[in-house]
């Protein structure tokens, strides 16, 4: 199998179609399209099934695509390490919570690019199960999600540890009275999309207050989530430290939970290998203390 094939599969089984994926690779179709059918010539089988969506992977696609996958990570981190001369440059490609992106990064990627001018730091907020695959399938070097994250192909260093709140409505002032003033049903959850851990500790937190079937409403930012809330819209789970600096937190009631439903580690995730290239090291020091001057 040719490599650039491979690297063509996994662009569009990640993109979904061929359109999408030649922008990606920036390339016209036809290669794409003459890419794809002389993989599934030399496979034997089809890797796609077309329709008017887009393409969505066969078995034998499925089957194929976590050795793709591992075959494009494997050349991009040999390719970083033949051109690694230990001086951090080049790109950076790290992937974050909306959530951690919002609070936390600002003065550390600032700080981080101060020192290291010369690497292309390029940043993509995702819900963390989305941010996990594309580590692994090195489409990110590294990526802040939520804990516990175990893989046998990863490492992860602690990176922030939140206290996550129930967000709701101002008039209600107190758990008991969102209790009393709710229906038998529960509030509507204001969530982002699946994949989101932050998602699944809300979904969990209203059965233990028992609503298991509560409404969900998805949102795709911060400030819409935070702005829903105050107008009575539903209820969402947050980093503290991402309400306190919000324009609307006092249009908000926070509600302080127990421990063992508040507490989060945010990891700091990427792939284990052989060469960690320079500018990733560089990153990850300032992470876990090693260098005091980025951390400022």
């Amino acid at each position: 199998m040719e490599l650039n094939d491979l690297l063509t599969f996994a662009t569009v089984a990640r993109t979904g179609g061929i359109t999408r994926a030649a922008e990606a690779l920036n390339t016209v179709q036809s290669n794409v399209t003459q890419r794809i059918k002389a993989l599934e010539a030399e496979i034997g089988t089809a890797l796609f099934e077309r329709h008017s969506r887009g393409m969505t992977l066969t078995g034998a696609g499925r089957r194929l695509l976590p050795y793709a996958q591992r075959m494009a990570a494997l050349s991009r981190e040999a390719l970083l390490a033949a051109r690694d001369d230990g001086q951090p440059k080049g790109p950076l490609m790290i992937g974050s919570m909306e959530t951690t992106a919002a609070v936390r990064l600002p003065a550390l990627l600032a700080g981080f690019h101060r020192r290291f001018p010369a690497v292309d730091l390029s940043l993509r907020t995702a819900p963390t199960a989305d941010l996990v695959t594309s580590v692994l399938d090195g489409t990110l070097d590294g990526a802040f999600v939520a804990g516990p994250i175990e893989h046998a192909e990863l490492d992860a260093l602690i990176a922030f540890r939140e206290e996550l709140v129930l967000i709701t409505a101002r008039r209600f002032d107190s758990l008991g009275a969102l209790r009393s003033g709710t229906p038998e049903s529960g509030p509507t959850a204001l969530v982002f999309r699946i994949g989101c851990t932050y998602r699944h500790r809300l979904e969990q937190l209203l059965t233990e207050f028992g609503w298991p079937s509560a409404a969900r409403c998805e949102l795709g930012t911060l400030d819409g989530m935070i702005g829903c809330v105050a107008a009575g819209m539903g209820v969402a789970l947050l980093p503290r430290a991402v309400v306190e600096r919000s324009e609307l937190a006092d249009s908000v009631s926070v509600h302080t939970l127990k421990p063992s439903q508040a507490r989060v580690e945010t990891l700091f995730i990427h792939r284990r290998a052989a060469h960690q290239y320079s500018a990733l090291a560089g990153f990850t020091a300032c992470l876990d203390g090693k260098d005091a001057d980025i951390a400022a």
